[in-house]
């Protein structure tokens, strides 16, 4: 496993880290064999684990508290969200801080996540929604310097709202923020143009989430998949999005590589670029940990292959909760 260093924090991280979002709760799910694979990831050595306290409501965080008790001799880098006190997603430029992150809450949500961890200090909180029309709000800004110099942070960042790649950068001109977590792929390559430089200059750690859209550059979707009611998948793979983007798939299947798969294809391509610090797939299954850390093989992709995929970026507006 290859590790890359956390932006101006200067952690050495895994460059494949572990997105814990599937093991709180998703359809399909089950607790014993989430933590199997946890555990099998630090086996190969996986050192970034990232989940928030909406995950199942703090269910995920509860997880990994119970693997983490398991490896205090390791340093494993531990990264979770405050999630947005009125429940909404993403957050919209109207929103008012006050009702989203006021800083009683953002301190409440914060030891709540210690106490589902079982640590005393989080490596990285992030804000789990974002709206650049707060960057200029000091009470944010002193929300997050109070959590730093009580030592129950040592690092904060941002998730970014999907396909808003540019709604963080005044928050980042502030110097508090030493992280972004964003969606980054093959077809979201929006985050090359003005986040990723930005990132380089301050020294701000890139988190790429997202990494297989969700799904559907895992190669194993079909245009008649359901879900049961109420699972999220609903929502973003409604029947006329789902043959929309299943036809992008097709478009990219013949630039895959002989003898990859797509999803190590989708992984790779992210890893060819140096901004960024850690990729965070989802993953619930020892199968799948297995598959993905293993990309962490010093192999890079050719300038022919990323040649080609660039052709198939896709500008996406529409927002998904």
């Amino acid at each position: 496993m290859h590790s890359r260093p956390f932006g101006r924090l200067g952690w050495p991280v895994s460059e494949v880290g572990y997105g814990l979002w599937g093991v709180g709760g998703w359809t399909g799910s089950n607790d014993d064999e989430s933590m199997q694979a946890i555990e099998r990831s630090i086996a190969l050595g996986c050192t970034f684990f990232d989940t928030a306290l909406a995950y199942g409501d703090g269910k995920s965080e509860q997880i990994l508290g119970e693997v983490l008790k398991r490896h205090h001799d390791r340093q494993l880098v531990v990264a979770t969200k405050i999630p947005p006190k009125n429940r909404k997603w993403p957050a919209l430029p109207d929103y008012k801080l006050e009702d989203v992150f006021p800083a009683d809450y953002v301190r409440e949500a914060t030891e709540t996540s210690l106490t589902n961890l079982g640590v005393d200090r989080l490596d990285l909180q992030q804000f789990h929604v974002w709206t650049d029309e707060w960057a200029g709000d000091e009470r944010w800004q002193r929300a997050v310097d109070d959590l730093k110099s009580q030592k129950l942070i040592r690092g904060f960042g941002i998730s970014v709202n999907r396909w808003e790649p540019t709604n963080v950068l005044r928050a980042l001109q502030t110097k508090l923020i030493d992280s972004v977590q964003v969606v980054y792929n093959i077809f979201d390559q929006n985050p090359e143009d003005e986040l990723f430089p930005m990132c380089r200059e301050l020294g701000v750690a890139v988190i790429a989430r997202v990494p297989f859209d969700e799904g559907s550059l895992t190669g194993t979707m079909t245009r008649d998949m359901t879900w049961p009611s109420g699972d999220w998948r609903n929502l973003y793979f409604p029947p006329d999005k789902l043959a929309a983007i299943l036809d992008r798939v097709d478009a990219l299947a013949p630039d895959v590589p002989p003898g990859m798969t797509l999803p190590e294809l989708a992984l790779r391509f992210i890893l060819a670029n140096p901004d960024v610090s850690t990729i965070i797939p989802g993953m619930r299954r020892v199968k799948n940990v297995e598959a993905n850390l293993g990309v962490s093989d010093g192999q890079r992709l050719s300038e022919s292959v990323l040649a080609r995929l660039r052709k198939h970026r896709w500008v996406r507006t529409y927002f998904v909760p």
